[in-house]
C-alpha cells in the first residue's frame, strides 16, 4: 500500500542533476570517468547521468552496466533450487586505473552493491570505484556509504521504496510502501 510519494518527476531530475554536477567537480571532470549502472534501474539512471554530465561537460563519460545475480551472497536462499536469471554483464570500455561510478536506484543493506563491487573486480581494477544513489534508506549490514546522494529517506523495516522510471514504469516517481 503507498503510504507517501517523496520524489516526483522534477525532484528526481532535480536530484540526478546535482549528482551530476557533484561527480564532475569531485573527480575535476570526466577524463578518467566509468559510469556503470547496477542492474536494473541503475541502468537507467546511469544513462540519464551520462546524459547530463555530456550536457554540462561536452564529453560523455563511457557507461556500462552490470548483473549482480551470480555475486548475492543470498542466492541459494532466494533461488530455492531454481536456475537464476542472468541479465548481462556490459562494460565496453577499459575500467583499470579508471574511476567507476556504480550507480544504483536504492541503498539498503548495501549487499547489493558489495556484489556489484565482485563483478566489477573480476573485469579489471579500476583506481577508485564510488557509489551514486538516488535514495538511501538507511539500515545498513555492510560498511558502505554511497559518495553521492540524490535524497536519504529514513525507513523502518517494513516499509519498502519504490522507484518507478519512465523508461520501464512509464513515469518517473519514488514512493514509500507499507506492508
Amino acid at each position: 500500500m503507498e503510504k507517501a510519494i517523496v520524489l516526483d518527476e522534477k525532484a528526481i531530475q532535480r536530484a540526478l542533476t546535482r549528482i551530476a554536477h557533484e561527480i564532475i567537480e569531485r573527480n575535476k571532470g570526466v577524463q578518467s570517468l566509468v559510469l556503470i549502472g547496477i542492474k536494473t534501474r541503475g541502468v537507467y539512471m546511469v544513462t540519464r547521468l551520462a546524459d547530463r554530465i555530456e550536457k554540462i561537460e561536452g564529453i560523455r563519460p563511457p557507461v556500462g552496466e552490470v548483473d549482480i545475480t551470480m555475486y548475492r551472497d543470498d542466492l541459494s536462499i532466494k533461488a530455492d533450487n531454481l536456475e537464476p536469471k542472468l541479465k548481462g554483464t556490459d562494460i565496453d570500455t577499459e575500467i583499470n586505473d579508471k574511476t567507476v561510478v556504480l550507480v544504483d536506484d536504492v541503498l539498503y543493506t548495501g549487499r547489493t552493491v558489495r556484489a556489484a563491487m565482485d563483478a566489477i573486480m573480476d573485469q579489471g581494477r579500476p583506481q577508485y570505484i564510488q557509489l551514486a544513489v538516488l535514495v538511501d534508506r538507511g539500515h545498513r549490514e555492510l560498511p558502505i556509504r554511497p559518495d553521492y546522494i540524490g535524497k536519504n529517506i529514513p525507513t523502518s523495516n517494513q516499509e519498502q521504496i519504490h522507484v518507478q522510471l519512465t523508461e520501464i514504469d512509464s513515469l518517473d516517481q519514488v514512493s514509500i510502501h507499507t506492508s
